[in-house]
């Protein structure tokens, strides 16, 4: 459903399926982003409820951060976010890419 003063959903799909609204994500002062923040986050941006930059002003991220949520979500989906696997699919990345 878009908002007509800004052309903006007021709601989008979140990461497991439910209505996310902008009342739902995480608050601005989160400080520990565990799998399903992070994933709400990148789910707001992509469905267009946030931008990138609102997004990043919002959580006090840069936008490389946020960019590798969303590489990490499109190449392993929600498992790709846990900062302990981060650097394993890193690396399986880097080894198929220098295969093909």
């Amino acid at each position: 459903m878009l908002d007509s003063a800004t052309d903006k959903p007021v709601s989008v799909i979140g990461p497991l399926g439910e209505e996310l609204k902008k009342d739902d994500l995480p608050p601005p002062e989160t400080s520990r982003w565990v799998v399903r923040r992070k994933a709400q986050v990148v789910a707001a941006v992509n469905g267009g409820l946030l931008t990138m930059r609102e997004a990043c002003e919002r959580y006090g991220l840069t936008l490389e951060e946020l960019a590798s949520w969303q590489r990490a979500i499109d190449r392993e989906g929600m498992p790709g976010l846990r900062a302990t696997r981060v650097q394993h699919y890193r690396q399986l990345h880097e080894r198929e890419s220098r295969r093909a």
